[in-house]
């Protein structure tokens, strides 16, 4: 299924509306618009413009988005002008153009979850359960506040997940320059030295010499073959299920990092429950919102066992009770929530928790790797100085003798 941005007039009103449509050809696009009461002008498949579709859309871009539209409907001012007036302040070029898209469907009498729903790669499907559930309720300004909170708390959350890998992979680059030096530079000499002497290498030294000298002859081969398993790897990550398993798996078993991940889902799954359950979605749909927004199938798999408890009339806190990935505070905390009729404020303090410790987990991480990175660079730059300055050594004092 393709995604066809299009231009068409309303066809009892005139009026000329833009936005996007599913459809497996342009031809079923257009007909669909007909079927509509629309007479399109433009059909264009997403990514065949002349700059290659509408670009990508930042957390920052929706984040800011977000929040500037719930403080113009908290102000009280309708809906369409707190759009035009969102319009206007816009600087991402990209949003601009969605709001703009998002605008004229408004005004043109779609409800606003049906004019965010047709962007699903900007707005995901926590975004729009909340956007429908503060449509029906009439809280869509806290709706809207909600969502601005929560992707301003993951946004900080992966960055510093990610700040916590920099320093580790400072380290392997560093580790990565040393050996190269020392292969390309110091080993060669070492071999010319003991080839000019007449004397044989030692084994650790021929070794190494044997190494540098693929690396010298087939770097062109190593750069290929490099490239291509990285770009396989990356291929069967995005693009194939399978793959996607294998990762999502490993970052749940990894060590070090694989508690972290875990905590990651857990606050991330009862904090959209939270949102879901508090804005007045169904507890059902609360559920199966909350297990898509954790964002790796493993665990996600594990915790679509829960529906089927559910549907079968045992409340949440049973249904998430000894779940593979999911830690113990969560169904606890619901427990209590379902005896004080407070659930979402119960699961929301079961995500603090969690969020609270991955905090801390972050700030040590560096503190964690370094002992072992350090281990492995000595290590291996050990290997290397044993078999190049050794046999130095070596080879001075048997000529002295």
């Amino acid at each position: 299924m393709k995604r066809f941005n299009y231009k068409a007039k309303e066809k009892e009103t005139g009026k000329v509306v833009k936005g996007s449509i599913q459809a497996e050809t342009e031809q079923i696009a257009g007909r669909l618009l007909i079927e509509q009461g629309y007479i399109p002008q433009s059909v264009v498949e997403e990514g065949t413009g002349l700059f290659g579709g509408k670009g990508h859309v930042t957390n920052k871009d929706r984040i800011l988005f977000t929040r500037q539209l719930s403080t113009l409907i908290g102000a009280g001012l309708p809906l369409a002008s707190s759009l035009r007036t969102v319009v206007g302040q816009t600087q991402s070029k990209t949003m601009k153009t969605i709001a703009e898209e998002i605008l004229t469907n408004v005004e043109s009498g779609r409800t606003l979850y049906d004019s965010f729903a047709q962007y699903p790669d900007v707005f995901n499907g926590v975004y729009l359960a909340l956007i429908r559930a503060g449509e029906t309720s009439g809280t869509l300004d806290l709706a809207l506040k909600r969502l601005a909170d929560q992707e301003e708390k993951d946004a900080a959350m992966m960055s510093k997940i990610k700040g916590a890998l920099v320093y580790p992979a400072i380290i392997l680059v560093v580790i990565i320059a040393v050996l190269a030096f020392m292969m390309i530079m110091v080993v060669p000499q070492v071999k010319d030295l003991y080839e000019d002497m007449g004397e044989e290498l030692p084994e650790l030294t021929q070794i190494l010499v044997s190494i540098s000298d693929f690396f010298g002859n087939f770097w062109w081969l190593v750069l290929i073959v490099v490239a291509a398993i990285c770009g396989a790897v990356w291929y069967a990550i995005k693009k194939t299920p399978a793959g996607r398993k294998v990762m999502d798996g490993f970052k749940i078993h990894v060590p070090i990092f694989g508690g972290l991940f875990r905590k990651l889902y857990v606050s991330r799954f009862a904090r959209t429950a939270e949102m879901m359950l508090a804005t007045g979605v169904p507890m059902l749909d609360s559920v199966k919102i909350a297990i898509e927004a954790v964002s790796n199938t493993v665990v996600e798999q594990e915790y679509f066992k829960a529906i089927d408890i559910i549907k079968s009339g045992k409340p949440l806190s049973e249904s998430l009770q000894d779940r593979n990935y999911m830690l113990p505070l969560v169904p606890q905390m619901a427990s209590i929530g379902e005896e004080s009729g407070k659930i979402d404020e119960m699961l929301g303090k079961a995500a603090q928790v969690y969020e609270n410790e991955l905090d801390e987990q972050i700030n040590s991480i560096s503190t964690m790797i370094e002992p072992i990175l350090m281990v492995i660079m000595a290590g291996l730059i050990g290997v290397v100085v044993g078999g190049t300055l050794l046999p130095i050594y070596s080879l001075v004092n048997s000529v002295a003798a």
